[in-house]
């Protein structure tokens, strides 16, 4: 989710800061375009990192113990790497983030595929998101909530509608309830989880996972023993809403790829680390994908006679997701329905403004959708089974987007080479093809069950994902592409409230 997978600032609504400028412009305007205030490298590393790293999904790779390394590493090398620098010479080209990209490299109607996928990855993403919170919360309350389909799905709806009602008051000042999510909700959890491991160990208690160097690969058990992986892809997603800060820098071509490398160790730090401590005290058949990160702590605290602690690193960890579900909850949707209004591709009643001018008619919708989505929770008997899903589908949806992306970049390489732009990526049709086959074998081993969902049906579980991805992130776009008006356009789209 932190600033996690999609700040408030949408790479729809962010232009690049060096575009060149439009045909009869003067050098005055090039000049104005240009950012009076530059930022270091530094300082877009700690912002990617803020907007990447999380205790989320921590327990999801706890299971795996040492080898989670592997399977962190492994991702952030075919996947952030090639996402970052390729999405960083898109940004300090075009203006107008994803739809821009792929509409000049491909085709309008991709590019609305593209924006789209963008906006409904969130979809599902809600519901995994604060299947976290709820878990969580449980352990606030009653440990014995976080098993409860009913409570989770309660939970969701709950906070998603709270959510869809600060948004549609267009309260500014939300934006900054995140600000501080990286501290509270992810670096000093994570340290005190890290710390209290290591106090563990040193105790001369046993590790739940052996960490011995046979342990480094994950146990090959089939395909399946390899799906986990997938929800890594997720976890690293987003470096395109990021890369519009490639033009605030002084010297891009150099910094950039500092900048890049620093956040990648830096999330890689991040998460690794919980993970291992969450895999050192919860054994991984008593692992609960929503629920692990407080068993861990409970677990500890419990060790060290400081159970009363529990609650309140749960507040603090339901405290940041909510912040930085509320900063982002419009700006998917926001980016859809700016392009949408110009290009005629929602009807005109998912185009309406309220008084505050929030689109307030998607997200009632998407919440109608949401909830539908949240009762699941409540008739799937596992609880982690159904967060895992929800995960799968979440990052399938925002793969198609990856896709269309890296196959736009190699085109605009080779179509426009002379186009202007204020940072070039190095191999860049290599990355292209690297993060592309990634993605794509991503996408597909998210159909296979993983091996920790033991006799589950496998028909059922290829038949939810492949409806929810398939079907959300292909079906319902082409449904609108094909269905659309002329009378859909809405004319000077930017002079009706939406900033």
């Amino acid at each position: 989710m932190t600033l996690s997978k999609g700040t408030s600032v949408s790479a729809m609504d962010v232009p690049a800061r060096r575009s060149a400028a439009a045909p009869g412009e003067g050098k005055q305007t090039v000049a104005a375009a240009r950012p009076i205030h530059y930022i270091s490298w530094v300082a877009l590393a700690l912002m990617t990192t803020s907007s990447v790293a999380s205790l989320r999904p921590s327990p999801t790779m706890a299971v795996y113990g040492l080898a989670c390394i592997f399977l962190y590493v492994v991702p952030a090398l075919v996947f952030l790497l090639p996402t970052s620098l390729v999405s960083a010479e898109l940004a300090s080209g075009w203006s107008g983030g994803v739809y821009k990209w792929v509409s000049e490299g491909i085709s309008k109607p991709m590019g609305f595929l593209a924006v789209w996928c963008q906006f409904a990855m969130t979809i599902f993403y809600y519901p995994s998101l604060l299947g976290f919170v709820a878990s969580t919360l449980a352990y606030v309350i009653n440990p014995d909530l976080a098993a409860s389909g009913v409570w989770t799905a309660i939970v969701i709806m709950v906070c998603y509608w709270t959510g869809v009602w600060v948004s549609s008051r267009g309260t500014g000042s939300v934006a900054g309830l995140a600000s501080g999510g990286l501290i509270i909700g992810t670096l000093v959890p994570g340290t005190v989880l890290v710390l209290l491991g290591a106090v563990f160990l040193g105790q001369g208690n046993e590790s739940a996972a052996p960490m011995t160097a046979d342990n480094l690969l994950p146990v090959w058990a089939g395909l399946s023993s390899l799906v986990l992986i997938v929800n890594n892809f997720l976890s690293y997603s987003g470096m395109e809403m990021n890369a519009v800060h490639v033009g605030s820098l002084k010297n891009p071509g150099k910094e950039f790829p500092r900048a890049i490398f620093m956040a990648m160790g830096l999330v890689l730090l991040i998460f690794i680390l919980p993970a291992l401590a969450i895999s050192w005290v919860v054994p991984a058949d008593q692992l609960s994908l929503t629920a692990g990160v407080m068993q861990a702590f409970d677990a500890m605290f419990a060790q060290f006679g400081s159970q009363w602690l529990t609650p309140i690193v749960g507040v603090m960890l339901v405290a940041a997701s909510l912040g930085g579900m509320l900063t982002w909850l419009a700006g998917p949707s926001k980016g859809l329905l700016l392009i949408s209004r110009q290009e005629g591709y929602l009807p005109p009643f998912l185009q309406r403004l309220n008084k505050h001018g929030v689109q307030q008619n998607i997200l009632v919708t998407q919440g109608l959708v949401t909830t539908v989505i949240a009762l699941m929770y409540a008739f799937i008997p596992d609880v982690s089974s159904t967060y895992w899903i929800f995960s799968v589908i979440t990052t399938q949806v925002y793969l198609i987007m990856y896709l269309l992306m890296f196959v736009a970049a190699a085109r605009l390489r080779r179509k426009q080479p002379d186009h202007p732009r204020g940072y070039r990526a190095p191999m860049l049709v290599g990355l292209c093809g690297v993060g592309f086959a990634a993605s794509l074998a991503a996408l597909l081993i998210g159909f296979v069950p993983p091996s920790q969902f033991g006799d589950s049906s496998v028909g059922t579980y290829v038949a939810i994902v492949a409806g929810g991805a398939l079907g959300l992130g292909l079906l319902v776009p082409f449904l609108f592409y094909r269905l659309r008006k002329p009378s859909w356009k809405t004319a000077e789209p930017a002079e009706e409230g939406v900033s």
